[in-house]
């Protein structure tokens, strides 16, 4: 009998057990259930439907993943499909894009709180929106956050500062728009921080520096102002990425176990820190598009792990020392649209199989690459030299009268503003006079970029020949009363002839194809637009010819676009073995598609409004007797906008256009360089069913140009094929940025040139 009391009770205590056991994972089932439910049953989910086994046992995706540990869920990630699709954000559902209007983030939050063990939680282009609720911090156990690709707004909640165990947080793409925030220091093993992509403002807080585990800071496309602080406390930062930001200091010391420093695109001024030439695990260094001024370090070039060097578009001035040495690694360097004067030192001589060397728009003593005059950057430094105490003075007295004259003029306003007021009182009867636009068929936001593009279009435009207005007499003298002998070519906006001017200097001459009468002012404008687009890798427009049109506002029966000559052909023919013109071996077809997309990223980013749109194509790429690539064609719809008008349909403005369609363009630009113009001429159908054959030895032999496997490095040809495939998505959003198409680019060159010269020398090295 006491036997059996014993076994009821063994059964009993295993019961409670079994139990309890069942209610914890039930529990947490019950939540993952309700999160599907919350995000709204994304198909990544689909295989839960119905599901009445355990949770934990699930096979792993690429969209779904659950980890447990002690019958809890430690690790839960998903990533959706809704990506960002928006350059703004206002904090409302968008149908399509983000979860519906009765999606509550505070009761996802809430129900996510319920799975205690959580360590790792990803949650990636899901559509998640609305402000990140404070309750995140209950998540006490967690190590890693990753909610990137959503649309979350507002502040990085201050109660994220509980999260002690947290060392990575991942907030990229999405649109906290509020202060960056002070209190990260809190998160004492914190090691990988990245919140890229936002709108976050305010200063660089001087805590971080105290955060002495990170490896990674990356900040980038925001809008963070004000100083960089010190960070060399920092020692195990590797990774520091800030551009397209705000920062507007001098450069301050950096962390000596840096590999990666990205810093373009800032307002960064002052000069380049010699210590940087100390930075011996330095592999990446971009610097440029700043105001950065001074001498350039030499200990840069000849640092023992550099391989990426990029201080383009800053103001360096001085000449590099002719003792210069480089460095093993150094693969790619531009210091193009500076100030530099001199010769150019034996290690980065530009025909080099060993390094890609961009050194145009200085004014070095060189044949190759476009430089200017030496007085051209003599004048330049000096110009910026005189300015003085007396002068600073005098620019504020005359501000300071500019604003009392304002003062007066708001003054004066109201006091007129009220008399007529008075005589309306009495006139009341008297109907109101209409005025009329003075400029019809000009957006307002194109007016107003009008006056902004002069201001920040200048790059690569020093030492161009200025822009002006040709007359009529001239291009008929230049083309021989446009003769059918200087026919170049014609395209869907019209006919192109060659000429030559009076001193001369021979020029392109494009008659446009005007489907709807322009007004001569509207026309004007979006020339004036137009004529700022300079860059080195641009053909320049030289200047216009409006035939026929009156000097008030009437109609413009025909244009005339003025174009340097570039006189190697264009690079279609270039990859053609039908072709008259030298067939291109890989490495030259790298240098040319790095210029190009060199020139469609100043297109987007370097000019205001952007230009998208731009009819890329092979045969609008023409090389000149250096084979420096220099884009045609660019930039049409700021004209061609009117015509398309002219159909009835309310079409957006031009600068609207989305510019993944000239990523898409330049990914089959991408693919015509790998496969040549004979293939790639049976059409888009076909090439995009053989992206496919990329992917084997086997099939690049079929499809890729025999010229380019025989010249190109498996690594290197694998990296473009990448991003090729990236490029041609058939989904808009998942195209790349084309910053991040020339990185790639710029990545293939360096791993190629690397491979050339490695062989070179095993050729000319005693056997």
């Amino acid at each position: 009998m006491g036997f059996f009391k014993i076994f009821v009770i063994v059964l009993v205590i295993c019961a409670f057990f079994i139990a309890n056991t069942y209610q914890l994972q039930s529990y947490e089932t019950q939540a993952l259930l309700q999160l599907r439910k919350h995000l709204e049953y994304p198909v990544q989910l689909d295989v839960w439907e119905n599901y009445h086994g355990d949770f934990c046992s699930f096979t792993s995706t690429l969209h779904m993943s659950i980890t447990c540990q002690d019958n809890s869920v430690t690790e839960l990630k998903i990533k959706g499909d809704k990506l960002v699709k928006l350059n703004e954000f206002h904090g409302f559902a968008i149908p399509n894009q983000t979860l519906s209007e009765g999606f509550s983030i505070d009761s996802f939050v809430t129900t996510l709180t319920r799975l205690r063990s959580l360590k790792v939680l990803t949650l990636v282009s899901l559509g998640i929106w609305g402000p990140l609720p404070d309750k995140i911090h209950r998540l006490a156990s967690l190590e890693l956050l990753d909610m990137s690709s959503n649309f979350l707004f507002g502040s990085v909640p201050f109660q994220m500062s509980r999260l002690i165990k947290l060392h990575t947080l991942t907030l990229d793409a999405n649109f906290f728009n509020e202060t960056f925030p002070d209190w990260f220091d809190s998160l004492h093993n914190l090691t990988i921080l990245s919140l890229k992509n936002n709108r976050l403002k305010g200063q660089f807080p001087s805590s971080m520096s105290k955060i002495t585990t990170l490896t990674d800071i990356v900040l980038s496309h925001n809008v963070l102002s004000g100083k960089l602080p010190d960070l060399t406390a920092l020692s195990k930062l590797l990774l520091l990425d800030l551009r397209e930001n705000h920062l507007d200091s001098e450069l301050p010391p950096l962390p000596k176990g840096l590999t990666t420093v990205l810093l373009s695109s800032n307002l960064f001024t002052g000069e380049i820190p010699v210590e940087f030439g100390t930075l011996n695990q330095l592999q990446h260094l971009d610097l440029s598009n700043n105001s950065l001024s001074g001498m350039l370090p030499a200990g840069l070039f000849s640092l023992s792990s550099i391989s990426y060097l990029n201080l383009a578009s800053n103001v360096l001035s001085g000449s590099l020392p002719s003792h210069l040495n480089c460095g093993g690694e150094l693969g790619l360097v531009d210091i193009s649209d500076n100030r530099l004067v001199g010769g150019l030192p034996s290690c980065l001589n530009t025909i080099s199989d060993k390094r890609i060397v961009k050194v145009g728009g200085n004014c070095l003593s060189l044949d190759t690459q476009y430089q200017h005059s030496e007085g051209y950057c003599k004048q330049a430094n000096s110009d910026k030299k005189q300015i003085t105490g007396r002068q600073i003075a005098l620019l504020a007295g005359v501000i300071g009268g500019i604003v009392i004259v304002v003062v007066f003029l708001l003054v004066f306003l109201l006091i007129f503003r009220r008399k007529r007021h008075a005589r309306n009182m009495v006139d009341k009867h008297v109907p109101p006079k209409v005025v009329q636009n003075t400029q019809p068929g000009v957006p307002s936001e194109l007016l107003a970029n009008a006056r902004v593009i002069s201001q920040v279009a200048n790059t690569g435009s020093q030492g161009a020949p200025s822009y002006r207005v040709f007359s009529m007499e001239e291009l008929l003298e230049a083309t021989e009363n446009f003769d059918q002998s200087a026919l170049l070519g014609e395209g869907s906006v019209g006919k192109i002839y060659k000429g030559r001017l009076e001193n001369g200097a021979y020029i392109a001459v494009r008659s446009l194809n005007v489907y709807k009468r322009y007004s001569n002012r509207n026309l004007k404008l979006r020339l004036d637009l137009l004529s700022k687009f300079r860059h080195p890798h641009l053909v320049s427009l030289l200047g216009h010819c409006i035939d026929g049109g009156a000097p008030d506002d009437s109609t413009v029966p025909r244009i005339f676009l003025i174009y340097e000559y570039i006189s190697n052909g264009n690079f279609r023919a270039h990859l053609s073995e039908n072709s008259s013109r030298k067939i291109l071996k890989w490495s030259d077809r790298l240098s040319v598609l790095i210029g190009v997309a060199k020139a469609v990223h100043f297109l987007h980013t370097g000019v205001i409004p952007s230009s998208f749109s731009n009819r890329l194509k092979t045969s609008n790429i023409l090389l000149d007797e250096h084979n420096m690539a220099k884009l045609s064609d660019f930039g049409m719809s700021i004209l061609m906008e009117e015509s398309e008008k002219a159909k009835g349909d309310d079409v957006t403005s031009w600068h609207m256009t989305k510019k993944e369609d000239d990523v898409y363009n330049f990914g089959f630009i991408l693919l015509e360089s790998l496969v040549g113009p004979s293939i790639s001429g049976k059409g888009e159908a076909f090439l995009m069913n053989e992206m496919a054959s990329f992917g084997s030895q086997d099939g690049r032999r079929r499809i890729v140009d025999p010229i380019v496997l025989a010249t190109s490095t498996n690594e290197s040809l694998s990296i473009v094929i990448s991003i090729t495939n990236k490029c041609i998505s058939t989904e808009s959003s998942t195209r790349p940025l084309f910053e991040d198409v020339l990185w790639n680019l710029q990545y293939a060159a360096q791993v190629q040139a690397t491979a050339d010269a490695d062989q070179k020398s095993d050729a000319t090295s005693p056997s």
